[in-house]
């Protein structure tokens, strides 16, 4: 990867009675040199409780520096707008400027009927509520004080990063992918997709752009494994076919996709030459210019997740 481009989710299980680990965890990421750390939004899950990812980021925020600090993804259709934007700006001012905002529309119906919103209009609430949090960072009036002498008012602070920090559109599926182009924001993609489907993806959000982008931003998430051993290398491969299996049988039928073929395909695991070689593989292939990977891996204990950072930590520019 060029240098400043390789992040990480959360390692350790998200806990269920604190959040202390992950300051813990920012720490020791910014240390070993990532660019970011990523963390998701999750609802109602118990066994991966990630309700607030910017209350989690702030955590992050107090105790690094330098460590870029995404979300992965940030959940529009559930939230009042101007409270996002308002959120997000003072987060962006508590870090300096380190806030990247992966977006996201969601897909459970539980989170969709626990917050009382129709889950046919997620769409169209994710790019009405978009469209009025970027207003609000660019300093356009959200609301006027007296609407009889038009007095305007306007979102207070606004971001550090101007107009607002990089903003990401988390995408699986071909209407996704196509409101990602039109939107002219780059498409994260899932982790749940085959390299195949990564590049089709690809092509066709260009496809949507109005213009090519000069600088394209292609950001992949998966999940990663480095180990200098065969043996345990083969083991973590073998479980996380495992795991594709078990959830595809639950009816997460993205994954029950990645169970008909070969783990190599969606994952990266093996010793860090070779993954070092698939890495440059995707970007001959797509352009990858940043990688988030999930290390929190099945069938490996604490110690053998924390050699595998440092190993990812060590891969080539």
């Amino acid at each position: 990867m060029k240098p400043g481009v390789l992040g990480l989710l959360p390692w350790e299980p998200a806990p269920r009675e604190t959040f202390a680990s992950i300051s813990r965890q920012a720490q020791r990421a910014e240390a070993l040199g990532f660019h970011s750390l990523w963390l998701p939004e999750m609802h109602f899950d118990r066994a991966a409780p990630w309700p607030s990812p910017l209350l989690a980021m702030a955590a992050a925020a107090a105790t690094t520096q330098r460590l870029r600090l995404g979300t992965a993804s940030y959940l529009l259709p559930v939230r009042p707008a101007l409270q996002m934007a308002e959120d997000v700006a003072v987060l962006d001012r508590m870090s300096e400027g380190r806030v990247i905002l992966g977006l996201g529309r969601g897909f459970q119906r539980s989170l969709f009927a626990a917050f009382e919103v129709p889950a046919r209009e997620k769409r169209a609430r994710f790019a009405a509520n978009l469209e009025l949090m970027r207003r609000a960072w660019a300093g356009e009036p959200v609301g006027y004080e007296d609407p009889e002498r038009r007095v305007p008012i306007h979102l207070h602070p606004r971001p550090l990063q101007q107009p607002h920090p990089p903003l990401w559109v988390a995408a699986f599926g071909p209407k996704a992918i196509e409101q990602a182009g039109r939107l002219g924001l780059p498409y994260l993609a899932s982790p749940a997709e085959p390299l195949a489907a990564l590049e089709r993806n690809y092509a066709l959000h260009a496809s949507y752009l109005a213009e090519p982008a000069s600088d394209p931003t292609v950001p992949v998430m998966r999940s990663v494994f480095a180990a200098r051993s065969p043996d345990l290398a083969r083991r973590v491969s073998e479980a996380l076919e495992r795991q594709a299996r078990r959830l595809g049988r639950a009816g997460r039928n993205r994954y029950a996709r990645l169970s008909r073929g070969p783990v190599e395909d969606w994952a990266l695991v093996g010793d860090p030459e070779r993954i070092a070689e698939r890495i440059d593989d995707c970007r001959r292939r797509f352009g990858l210019t940043h990688l988030i990977a999930r290390v929190n891996v099945p069938g490996v204990d604490a110690s053998e997740v924390q050699r595998s950072i440092e190993l990812i930590s060590e891969l080539p520019s």
